[in-house]
Formats: C-alpha cells, sequence, structure tokens
C-alpha cells in the first residue's frame, strides 16, 4: 500500500489553492477525483475536477463497495472516494492527494492509518470563511449560510487531523503545507 495525504476544511478556507500549489510543487502526488452527485460549478470538468455521478449511479457503486469512503454531505448530495481510482495512482508509483470535506478526510485517515498524512485547513474566524465565500461568487446567499452553518461544525473536528494548518497568510499557509509534506514524504 502506498501513502496517501487528506487535506479538509470547511468550503472556502482555501483547500483547493493549497492542493493546487502542492502538486505544483511535488511530482510525486497525483490528484484523486473524487466523485458527486451534484452539479458542475462554474468551470469545473467532469472527469478533471470531479466524476460527476447520478444519483443512480452513486447508489449502484456504494452498493458494489466501489468507494474507499463516502459522505450525503447535503441531502441527496453524495461525495466520494473510489477503490480504483485510488489504486490507478499507486499503479504510478505516486502518492495520493485527496481535496475532501471533513468527515471524508477522518474517515480516509481511519482507513488508511498511519500510511495517511491528514491536514485541516482553516481560516482564522467563521466572518473571513463567509466573507471568501461571498468573494468567491459561486453560491447563492442561501447556499452561502448553509455553508458557513456547516463550517462551525466542521471546525470543531479539527483535532482528529494530524496537522492544522490556518490560512491566513497564503503564503505562511503554503509553507506550512511544504514542510509537513517534506517530512511524510521522504
Amino acid at each position: 500500500m502506498g501513502k496517501v495525504i487528506v487535506f479538509s476544511a470547511p468550503s472556502g478556507s482555501g483547500k483547493t489553492t493549497l492542493v493546487k500549489h502542492a502538486l505544483r510543487v511535488f511530482q510525486s502526488l497525483e490528484f484523486s477525483i473524487s466523485c458527486t452527485t451534484r452539479a458542475p460549478r462554474g468551470e469545473e470538468v467532469d472527469g478533471q475536477d470531479y466524476y460527476f455521478l447520478s444519483l443512480k449511479e452513486f447508489k449502484e457503486a456504494i452498493s458494489k463497495e466501489a468507494f474507499v469512503e463516502y459522505e450525503e454531505v447535503y441531502e441527496g448530495t453524495f461525495y466520494g472516494t473510489l477503490k480504483t481510482e485510488v489504486e490507478r495512482i499507486w499503479a504510478l508509483g505516486k502518492t495520493v492527494i485527496f481535496d475532501v470535506d471533513v468527515k471524508g478526510g477522518i474517515a480516509l485517515k481511519t482507513f488508511f492509518g498511519d500510511k495517511a498524512l491528514s491536514l485541516f485547513i482553516t481560516v482564522p474566524s467563521i466572518e473571513e470563511l463567509e466573507r471568501r465565500l461571498i468573494n468567491r461568487n459561486t453560491d447563492d446567499s442561501k447556499t452561502i449560510a448553509m455553508r458557513v452553518e456547516k463550517a462551525a461544525y466542521e471546525m470543531a473536528f479539527q483535532s482528529q487531523f494530524d496537522k492544522i494548518v490556518v490560512n491566513q497568510n497564503l503564503e505562511e499557509a503554503k509553507n506550512d503545507v511544504d514542510t509537513y509534506i517534506k517530512a511524510f514524504i521522504k
């Protein structure tokens, strides 16, 4: 079994920005593409950002035990990691990097144990998180309110992760991520 690096965070914490940074810096990492039943946002591409599945397809995969982990994040909206995706990356001789929600991150750490480095990306405050979500301009106000409420709940789980990165200053957060990954993959 190879190694995995798990990035988890409340929506809007800068997790995806830090994952993209890690992928640029470390050639030995390969992004694990998650599955979801939600519709694509903005410029997202099927098979690159996510595998966009219908609810029926997703439930069929659950019944076939095709996932390392999955979660119904919002009612009727599922996210998950296919076992075949992890195996594909390990077959390339690379370390898997995950960009998942907090429950998914905990599930992956539990599944992979010492083979996983779990990083919790957070922001200085809930107010800052709400400001970032509004500025991102990808969701309506109802969705933003739902994400902020969920983020407050998710922040309570940060102690279950190996390392916590506070993304107040992006360059400092990138340096922290680099330090943790270097130590883990050596």
